[in-house]
């Protein structure tokens, strides 16, 4: 369930095909840099109500880092 909620908000802000976005893809699949990272950051943080440190966010390298790290706060 938390990954269908990241998989559409991801979609929604890099308008990649939901059928692409798994928890293997990567964050440079969907050509996300620095700024879009913080920008999904605040999107999700909205959604989850869960806060992203900046440091936490440097570690992401997929969408299932993201996906655990929800899970995990």
């Amino acid at each position: 369930m938390i990954f269908e909620r990241v998989q559409k908000i991801i979609c929604d802000q890099f308008e990649a095909d939901l059928s692409s976005v798994t928890e293997a893809t990567t964050l440079d699949d969907i050509n996300a840099d620095s700024l879009d990272l913080y920008d999904l950051a605040m999107s999700l943080e909205e959604e989850f109500e869960v806060e992203f440190p900046e440091d936490a966010i440097k570690r992401f390298h997929t969408v299932g880092d993201i996906v655990n790290f929800i899970e995990e706060n």
